[in-house]
């Protein structure tokens, strides 16, 4: 059967090739991708909000807290279960897994990521599980675009822009906001925006936003229209928010790392899970807008229903007192952050675009009620809460330009657009003197993989150097003589030969220079042994170095030839000149369009 469909493909693949042009072939795939990307965007919004409305169902928080309690951990549980026996894959952190694919996997995502996170974060999110379902819709859509294009043998650039089609579509269909999907893919992905690349992501997102409207209507998240006015009086303030959210957005990139390695750690799976479940059923119960991914808390905040953060709240007694009432809102927003890690670090699969959206969303609300209150200046706290998105999308994802065309989208205008380009860029500013990388790439930035819109560095990303290693060279002993070098110099075409001792541990190196002058003199033949001739190479590359290490080791050495080492066995050469012809090769296949 899988031979049948293979073949299928192919000949499929050849008549396209013969009767369409690439362009057009592309812009139809781009279609075809917008389209199963905004129903997977419905289908999963539509099993996470089915999921809690029969959990939760005429229960009340205040009468029914040890239920809310255990919904969270039992979510997690039931992810692991799924991740563990069914998947058999690691699924998380689904922008990060996309941004290694393009780096790293040549745009290939694999097939059961087209499913897997989908069902994955139903169960985290449906059960309480306090992330977002953006990051697995965005990994569903990409993969679709992936593995669309390994199916039809594209290239990478194909595969690529395909993917990014599929990333876009998603975002549209998830907010119902296509020009947010296409900023999104360019401004996060990292997509370069030329002329074949700027149409199919446009059609993509469209179609996938056509999707959502025709399967769900006006409301695919939520929808508001503005009626407080913007003024010029309050430009300070909406400064004020863009500091205040950049900090936050620094706070929130730090803590949400750290929780969640510290939670990860955990060897024994059960603790993990049992202290996972724990600590965000406790957090849920003192603060009950942390259950799942936030959205109602944030419509209520829109429509100027500020109780909504204090609903159901144990201690709601005692916060009509305002300073009481405000501290609680800051510990909301600073514990979402923690909430989050946990149930990610615990098992659960999620991403952060709904909780930076809601901690953007309360931390807004909270700086124009706290500027109210001390300055007497009457600012909008809905119009703070919505450019408070804006802000923290910019900080912590580095993208102010998903942030300001995703508030401006959903807001139906772009009424707010000034203090959403200067809170935007203000927060993006703050952060980036702080932490340089975003929340979805500072683990790849760690380890050398990630790719940049700086084509020269995404070429060394891209780059495999482990391949151009020459491992066919001519090695010797350091007890051999002279004459057995001569009789290797014979054999080899290299001027280089490694010297191995036991285990094949690398000894040195003898250079032919080094022997030229002596290697005709038979009378040395068998009076000079090979430990003599050899020398230190000036500098070691192993297995583990990234590409920019590499590039560094033959920079500082001034050598041509490095030998390449699994911790001290000996594995092979690399010469500086194969690297550079490989180079050239990837960025030529990088610049055609």
């Amino acid at each position: 059967m899988k031979g049948r469909v293979k073949r299928s493909f192919f000949r499929l693949g050849l008549w396209r090739m013969r009767h369409v042009p690439q362009r057009q072939f592309m812009i139809f795939l781009s279609i075809v991708i917008g389209m199963m990307s905004g129903l997977a965007a419905v289908i999963l919004k539509n099993i996470i909000h089915l999921t809690e409305h029969w959990l939760t169902h005429g229960l009340h928080i205040e009468s029914s807290n040890y239920i809310y309690f255990l919904y969270p951990g039992i979510g997690i549980f039931l992810t692991w279960l799924f991740v563990r026996y069914v998947v058999k894959d690691n699924i998380s952190h689904g922008v990060a897994r996309i941004l290694y694919g393009i780096s790293k996997r040549g745009s290939i995502l694999k097939p059961h990521n087209t499913w897997s996170s989908m069902i994955a974060s139903a169960l985290t999110i449906g059960f309480g599980g306090s992330v977002g379902s953006e990051a697995p819709i965005v990994l569903t859509g990409a993969s679709l675009g992936s593995v669309t294009g390994k199916w039809l043998h594209l290239n990478y650039k194909q595969r690529t822009l395909l993917l990014g089609c599929g990333a876009a579509g998603a975002i549209a269909g998830i907010f119902k906001a296509p020009m947010t999907g296409v900023i999104f893919t360019l401004e996060i992905l990292m997509l370069e925006l030329t002329l074949s690349s700027i149409v199919p992501l446009l059609l993509s997102s469209v179609t996938a936003a056509v999707v959502a409207y025709l399967l769900m209507g006006q409301g695919v998240l939520f929808t508001f229209k503005i009626t407080d006015p913007f003024l010029v009086k309050d430009l300070p303030f909406f400064i004020l928010l863009g500091i205040f959210t950049g900090l936050v957005s620094l706070y929130f990139t730090k803590i949400s790392m750290q929780v969640e390695e510290k939670i990860s750690s955990l060897r024994n799976v059960w603790m993990r899970i049992m202290v996972g479940a724990l600590a965000l059923g406790v957090l849920i119960f003192l603060f009950p807008t942390l259950f799942g991914e936030g959205y109602t808390t944030i419509r209520s905040l829109l429509h100027g229903d500020v109780s909504i953060l204090v609903a159901n709240s144990p201690f709601y007694s005692i916060l009509d007192r305002t300073p009481l009432f405000l501290f609680y809102v800051a510990l909301i927003f600073l514990m979402k952050v923690v909430a989050m890690a946990v149930t990610n670090g615990a098992g659960g699969v999620g991403g952060v675009f709904a909780p930076s959206l809601f901690t953007g969303g309360v931390s807004g609300f909270f700086l124009a009620r706290l500027i109210n209150l001390i300055s007497g200046a009457r600012v909008s706290e809905v119009n703070f809460a919505l450019v408070g998105m804006a802000g923290l999308m910019a900080g912590v994802m580095h993208a102010p330009l998903t942030g300001i065309f995703l508030i401006a989208e959903i807001t139906g205008g772009y009424a707010l657009l000034i203090p959403l380009i200067i809170t935007a860029t203000v927060s993006y500013l703050t952060i980036v003197y702080f932490e340089p990388y975003s929340i979805y790439t500072k683990r790849l930035a760690r380890r050398g993989e990630l790719i940049t819109h700086d084509k020269d560095h995404a070429v060394m990303v891209l780059m495999d150097w482990r391949r151009e290693i020459e491992k066919d060279l001519v090695t010797v002993r350091p007890d051999d003589t002279l004459g057995d070098l001569v009789k290797a110099i014979s054999h080899s075409h290299r001027n280089i030969f490694p010297v191995l001792g036991e285990g094949d541990t690398l000894l040195g190196v003898v250079m032919l220079d080094n022997v030229r002058e002596i290697m005709f003199d038979r009378d040395l033949y068998d009076k000079v042994k090979v430990r003599d001739l050899m020398i230190s190479p000036p500098r070691f590359i192993y297995l583990t170095d990234t590409m920019e290490t590499v590039l560094r080791k033959f920079n500082d050495s001034g050598a041509w030839n490095l030998p390449v080492l699994d911790r001290d066995r000996y594995v092979g050469i690399l010469s500086k000149s194969r690297i550079f012809a490989s180079y050239r090769r990837m960025l030529q296949q990088m610049s055609e369009e």
